[in-house]
């Protein structure tokens, strides 16, 4: 992304804040896997993609995610397991509803993801491309729409002229430093799976870059 871009995005981020604010008033073992190939939704053209496309889409995927997150934990004794997602269009549904509607729905299928792995005594972070400066404000969403938080990853000024990817990785990495081991990644798009640091990735649709 050149300068201009980050430029636009934050001030799009601001944008964002103001309303938001309005609005709200109120570990080190598998950064040595070998991580497996994403697991994928089926295809779709994006011109007959919809809401209910998506949804189905997504589900697919948690379906196969929920599964392999109760196998994973089934003798997990002792040990600190952590799932990472990305948010937008990840665990909230941000392109599906206006931006100054706060707080943005989740994603059904993933919520489910995050509380049962949740539950199965796994923590759960999100690493997101947001800049910080709406790092409260997009905390505040995810509890508010029911998502356990044990920590948010969100992008200081160097990281916004980083690749994402890299960003992402670095994140990944973090948390792996403090002792966890990442057994899922989510996400949308490619530059939240790539890089390793996690055990399995799972990938949701994107429809070629449709969505965010």
């Amino acid at each position: 992304m050149g300068r201009r871009g980050v430029r636009q995005r934050i001030g799009t981020a601001a944008v964002v804040v103001a309303v938001g604010l309005g609005a709200t008033a109120t570990t080190a073992a598998s950064a040595h896997a070998a991580p497996s190939a994403p697991v994928g939704a089926v295809a779709a053209r994006t011109a007959d993609v919809d809401y209910a496309t998506w949804q189905r889409d997504v589900r697919a995927v948690v379906d196969r995610a929920l599964p392999y997150v109760k196998q994973r934990t089934a003798d997990a004794a002792g040990q600190k397991l952590a799932v990472v997602f990305d948010i937008d269009n990840t665990t909230l549904e941000t392109d599906f509803h206006p931006w100054w509607q706060l707080p943005t729905p989740a994603v059904k299928p993933s919520l489910e993801l995050a509380g049962y792995a949740a539950s199965r005594g796994v923590s759960v972070f999100f690493v997101t491309a947001r800049p910080g400066i709406i790092k409260s404000v997009t905390q505040a969403n995810l509890t508010t729409r029911g998502y356990p938080v044990n920590g948010l990853y969100v992008r200081a000024l160097p990281d916004l002229f980083d690749e994402v990817s890299a960003y992402k990785t670095r994140s990944r990495a973090d948390i792996e430093a403090k002792g966890y081991t990442i057994i899922a990644n989510v996400g949308n798009r490619e530059s939240d799976l790539v890089g390793g640091h996690a055990e399995r990735t799972f990938k949701l649709p994107d429809y070629d870059g449709k969505l965010s």
